[in-house]
């Protein structure tokens, strides 16, 4: 690990967290962010926790817990809480349209199968237009489309 970040938390901050976790009607992963920020606390009322410690606690990730304590120190109390949006993966089908596979999901399926597999679709896809295409792509536009 290379900088390490020390999470230290005012009075009125710890109360906010304390309040925040004792009602627990918020989102799981910043009820969770919450709790880290309160173990990770290296403030003379604080827990003082060890990253392992915290993971052990809260059955979360290393990484989870070096990115909650990196960004209360870089971006402050308010983005350390609130968690990320996770990006969302956008994979494109280089030229390979959705009538395509579509198309050739209605066909007829190669000789000595009674229908089409996704697994059958990607690779006959691989086959006709040299393209990697996983199945997990073909169902997701078969899923669109239906």
């Amino acid at each position: 690990m290379g900088k390490r970040y020390v999470v230290t938390l005012t009075e009125e901050e710890r109360v906010q967290l304390h309040k925040l976790v004792s009602v627990g009607k918020s989102a799981a992963r910043k009820l969770n962010h919450a709790r880290i920020l309160l173990l990770a606390d290296a403030s003379p009322q604080g827990l003082r926790r060890t990253d392992e410690e915290i993971v052990k606690a809260l059955h979360c990730g290393v990484r989870t817990v070096e990115r909650v304590r990196e960004r209360f120190v870089e971006e402050g109390f308010d983005a350390a809480l609130d968690p990320k949006p996770r990006p969302r993966v956008v994979r494109k089908l280089q030229g390979l349209t959705k009538a395509d596979i579509v198309a050739l999901a209605k066909s007829d399926p190669p000789k000595g199968r009674k229908r089409w597999t996704l697994r059958l679709l990607a690779s006959q896809l691989v086959e006709l237009k040299g393209l990697e295409v996983s199945h997990e792509s073909v169902r997701q536009v078969l899923k669109k489309t239906v």
